[in-house]
């Protein structure tokens, strides 16, 4: 092949095979013959391939022509961070979408970004073109929680942990933690007594409790407390700047987190060993018959803790103080809580709660709901374009990130009317499509969301 292609580039007619000897003519000709039949194959890939680059330059030249959505940069890599750090964030964004309309871009924490506040702006991102929008975090996030999280991951793995998450938190699956929870809950609020507290912590313990449970069983009793200490050390760190340096907050946080890991080594070692079936979250992951590694596992069990923790317990602060302001949606809440008890006693039944209990709660649900609409606990994601879009004229460039502003939809007035109010019967009617995204939308949606509205409801 080499005495070939040299012969072939060294001869004066480029098309013509010198053949060096009469004996070789057989074998020469056939390759001469093969060789012409070549050429049309390789003009035709060669037109494909012209084609393709004139049309993708076309295309990019098109987009490039589209204008960037209204907005301002601000400065030089620093953008507009300092004007969002220096009020609150919900009101930055606010005056923006006031100013520029549903979609604008802005740069902050050194990324140029593109925001949305529409129902069909997020629908777009996150739902119908979500493949052209990819989940991102901060390097310093995904090595902290595990750069194999669900919350990090893509295409197929992520689609085989989604999948692994819901066969253990959809409701057939939690239908059984439901008196486990309520323990949970009882033993919280006898800790109170007497104590001047701060609502936030104290929900935190009562939340990271839970997802124990649901995660780990009763396995973790005796790793609870070594577990709640790396955790703590964790949390402190998650925001501090990633300088990895002995003494650092971020160079603590790390060390929890191999801590953390060798604990979790413990646990799924011990289940190997007695070889039983677990219906948690760490049993769906160690039962998946195409096998995730240990290290995957601790990866994801992680990550779901910490996302599970600081959210939930969030919400049910907001609830305390929304209920504090309200007396009369408190009462209703009270009155509907202890029509369920009284029935109960009528009935002999046991005073624990049930999942049937659960479902006999239609204002306190309604509670929830308007909760999580004011308050707005995940006020926005992030996403970023893996190619240029155009989206209502305008040109979203590949590498922005771009941000659906939950908490900009839940408190559009066009949607919900005195938006500021707490309201809970405004929920008495199903909210329109993507207009109500508490736990997010589409495929990256918190696959968590009914057991997290379970250990609330308790």
């Amino acid at each position: 092949y080499i005495y070939l292609l040299l012969h072939l580039f060294s001869s004066h007619n480029f098309f013509t095979i010198q053949l060096p000897s009469q004996d070789f003519h057989p074998i020469y000709n056939l390759l001469n013959m093969a060789f012409y039949f070549m050429i049309p194959l390789f003009a035709s890939i060669l037109f494909i391939f012209l084609f393709n680059f004139l049309l993708n330059l076309f295309k990019s030249k098109k987009s490039r022509d589209l204008p960037l959505p209204p907005g301002t940069l601000g400065w030089p890599y620093i953008g507009e961070t300092f004007q969002l750090y220096s009020q609150n964030p919900n009101v930055f964004f606010a005056s923006k979408q006031k100013r520029y309309g549903s979609i604008f871009k802005t740069h902050i924490l050194g990324c140029p970004c593109v925001m949305i506040s529409s129902p069909e702006a997020a629908k777009f991102v996150l739902v119908t073109k979500s493949h052209l929008f990819k989940p991102t975090f901060p390097a310093s996030k995904e090595r902290m929680l595990g750069k194999q999280a669900i919350f990090f991951s893509q295409g197929q793995y992520h689609a085989k942990l989604r999948k692994l998450v819901l066969r253990a938190f959809v409701p057939e699956a939690i239908k059984s933690f439901v008196s486990n929870i309520e323990s949970i809950a009882k033993d919280s609020l006898q800790s109170l007594e007497g104590r001047l507290i701060t609502t936030f912590q104290e929900m935190k313990t009562y939340t990271f409790n839970v997802a124990l449970l649901s995660i780990f069983g009763e396995d973790e009793v005796k790793y609870r407390e070594d577990l709640k200490r790396c955790y703590y050390i964790l949390e402190k760190g998650y925001n501090s700047m990633p300088i990895n340096i002995p003494g650092t907050l971020f160079n603590k946080s790390m060390k929890a987190r191999k801590e953390l890991a060798q604990i979790l080594a413990k646990i799924i070692s011990t289940r190997r060993e007695t070889k039983q079936e677990y219906n948690d979250l760490l049993g769906s992951f160690m039962g998946d018959k195409e096998g995730l590694t240990d290290e995957q596992i601790a990866d994801n069990i992680i990550g779901v803790i910490f996302a599970a923790r600081d959210t939930t317990a969030s919400v049910l602060t907001w609830i305390i103080k929304y209920l504090g302001e309200n007396p009369s949606v408190l009462q209703a809440v009270t009155d509907e809580q202890e029509a369920i008890m009284k029935g109960k006693e009528k009935c002999g039944e046991e005073q624990t709660l049930s999942w049937a209990d659960t479902k006999k709660m239609p204002i306190t649900s309604r509670v929830i709901q308007e909760t999580l609409r004011v308050a707005s606990i995940l006020s926005f994601t992030f996403r970023e374009a893996v190619a240029d879009v155009e989206y209502e004229g305008y040109l979203i460039p590949k590498g922005w990130k771009v941000l659906p502003l939950f908490r900009n939809i839940h408190h559009s007035p066009e949607i919900f009317p005195d938006p500021e109010k707490f309201d809970p019967s405004r929920f008495e009617v199903v909210p329109k499509p993507n207009t109500f995204m508490p736990f997010g939308n589409g495929t990256h949606s918190c696959p968590g969301n009914e057991l997290a509205k379970l250990e609330i409801m308790v």
